[in-house]
């Protein structure tokens, strides 16, 4: 049932208690019937694609084998779930993905921020749209296409970072074999490439301000920066806060796309790079083993699930109208 449905006083709805919960139910379906047909490819959309394959979650508990299909493999338990905690490096790998992971919702949330609030800030029409589009297009460059870019950049032989340096007598840095520059390095690329595009929601909560907030802390004196401090960050908290929510969702899932088209199979860099995706990518190639992959990935999703629970009862303790239920 819709949030409107349920914020209408029950007299708004004559006989809603006779008819019970099931009643209301169908009750606001008919009212609404053409708003919920709107919404009926994409709801038609996840049930297939991201409902329906939640039956292959079985496969983590078995020894799956593809000729005997998931009905007739072998039953084993949490085996599975030994392999990944059996490895000598298991807490450097979930140690690497919840540290990058927290690197890029904190920063790409900040530059998001920070973009939002300069771009609504900038005078011209045509200068605005300019800009919003330079800022948006590296969301649509393939990463293999940006690692192609860094390599370019970071190579030791004919590296743009390693020629410049030769300029002025300091020796080449060995960006492919040193871990320690990495973190830092895919920081960079993941704010350059997804801060424009997450801009968007919060322009679009900015542009949902009223206008006569502004102009009344402009009657009382308040420089621009006193109302980007006063009025425009407060304001967009509930959406910076919504939005970290269903980021810490995914802290367990590294961005494989982003490392493995980067990264690749360059063992010097896993110390600091090898997250908990890549290195199930590696395990899966070398082995063939489905079920280790599965179970892994089951795992990721219930700690997922897990996090959104605890950080949306926090949120609803600090900012009530934050959470997402």
């Amino acid at each position: 049932m819709s949030n409107t449905a349920m914020s209408i006083p029950e007299h708004a709805y004559p006989g809603t208690k006779k008819r019970g919960i099931l009643g209301a139910f169908f009750f606001e379906l008919i009212k609404n019937k053409f708003l919920y047909l709107l919404a009926l490819p994409g709801m038609i959309w996840f049930f297939i694609f991201a409902y329906l394959p939640m039956g292959g979650i079985v496969i983590a508990f078995q020894d799956f084998k593809a000729m005997k299909g998931i009905a007739r493999s072998e039953f084993v338990g949490l085996k599975n779930f030994q392999f990944f905690f059996r490895s000598n490096d298991w807490i450097q790998i979930v140690t690497n993905t919840v540290f990058l992971n927290v690197l890029f919702i904190a920063f790409n949330t900040l530059a998001a921020v920070a973009i939002a609030v300069m771009v609504t800030e900038l005078g011209g029409k045509w200068f605005k749209k300019i800009t919003q589009s330079v800022m948006i297009f590296p969301h649509f460059l393939s990463w293999t296409v940006v690692a192609m870019f860094v390599m370019a950049f970071v190579s030791t032989d004919g590296g743009f970072i390693n020629q410049i340096l030769s300029v002025f007598g300091i020796p080449p840095v060995q960006f492919l074999s040193s871990p320690g520059y990495w973190p830092v390095i895919l920081v960079l690329l993941k704010v350059w490439h997804g801060a424009g595009f997450g801009s968007i929601v919060y322009m679009a909560t900015i542009s949902g301000i009223n206008p006569d907030i502004y102009e009344s802390a402009s009657i009382d004196g308040a420089s621009r920066f006193q109302k980007i401090r006063y009025i425009t960050l407060p304001l967009l908290k509930p959406t910076v806060i919504l939005l970290l929510i269903l980021a810490v969702g995914g802290i367990f899932n590294g961005d494989f796309g982003m490392i493995y088209a980067i990264i690749g199979r360059n063992p010097p860099l896993y110390p600091t790079t090898d997250v908990i995706d890549t290195y199930l990518f590696r395990a899966m190639m070398d082995l063939g083993d489905m079920s280790m992959s599965a179970a892994i990935g089951f795992m990721q999703s219930l700690v997922g699930f897990v996090l959104v629970l605890t950080v949306n009862y926090a949120a609803k303790k600090v900012a009530p109208e934050s959470a997402i239920f």
